[in-house]
Formats: structure tokens, sequence, C-alpha cells
């Protein structure tokens, strides 16, 4: 059974073509007006700023680059989505919140362990290790060892000769 054409599909149909076809003629009009002011501009090149740059790779990334060798006319299309490779995925590279190296021991272990140290004179790294394995705090011999050269305090055969 053929489907009849009814008055709703019509006037949605009839619209949307309209509308189309609006579209259609602003993005000529829009495509003429960069065409003049290329033009004005005489040859020389277009000056852009980072944040101009990032909002025309951001909407050249939604377009792809077929359709941008047909609309871009200020810069390439190659252009455009190397911009778009730059300057936004700049955002998101984390580069900003890295610091540098691994984070130190917080301040009250490492005063722990140079008590410890300096304390009992006979412990090694293993056993401040050990002792502070008893108190809760996970740390490792070689953390133990760079907390007490950072402080001066020698290893435990040498600390228990030259300290009294």
């Amino acid at each position: 059974m053929p489907r009849v054409l009814d008055p709703f599909r019509f006037v949605l149909i009839t619209v949307a073509g309209w509308m189309n076809q609006r579209q259609l003629q602003i993005i000529d009009y829009l495509r003429e007006e960069n065409r003049v002011l290329r033009e004005q501009l005489d040859g020389r090149r277009v000056r852009l700023n980072d944040d101009q740059r990032r909002r025309l790779a951001a909407k050249a990334k939604g377009l792809g680059r077929r359709i941008l060798a047909e609309v871009a006319t200020i810069v390439t299309p190659d252009t455009l989505l190397a911009w778009h490779r730059r300057l936004i995925a700049q955002k998101y590279d984390g580069s900003g919140k890295r610091g540098a190296g691994r984070p130190r021991t917080a301040g009250e272990i490492e005063a722990l362990v140079v008590r410890m140290a300096e304390e009992n004179r006979a412990w090694g790294y293993r056993r401040i290790q050990g002792a502070l394995s008893n108190l809760g705090h996970e740390v490792a011999r070689s953390t133990i060892a760079g907390i007490l050269e950072r402080h001066g305090i020698e290893p435990a055969p040498e600390r228990s000769r030259k300290t009294t």
C-alpha cells in the first residue's frame, strides 16, 4: 500500500529545504566577504594570535580536512589541523602540573628517621626501617639512606665510631 504524503510531512520537508537553502546563501555570502577582505590585504599575511588560532583550530577539527579544502581561505587545512594538534592538545598534556622527580618524604617521617638515627647510633638503615614499620610507616631502605645523607648523618658503622 503506497504511503500518502500527509500535510505535516509536506510542511516539514518544505521548511527543512528552505532552511538548508538559507544556510547555503549565508555560507556563500561569508565566502564572498572573505574574498573581499583578502583582496584588501593585498597579498600580506594575516597575523593571528594564539587565541584566534585556537578558535579556528577548534572549528576546523569538527569540519574535517575534505570540507576545509573547500572552505578555508586564510590558511591551509593542514595548518589548521596542525594548530589543533599543537594548541588544543597542549591543554591536556599535564606539563604544568608535573614537578621534577618524586615528591619528598613527609617532614614528620623525615624528622622521625633523623631522631632514631641520632638516638640509636648502632642502628643501620634496615633497623630504622623495621622500627618505622612497627609504627605503621612504610619507608624504603634507600629513602632512609637519602634522608640521613641530606642531614649529614653517616651510615651506622661510622656513626657509632665518630659520634659520642
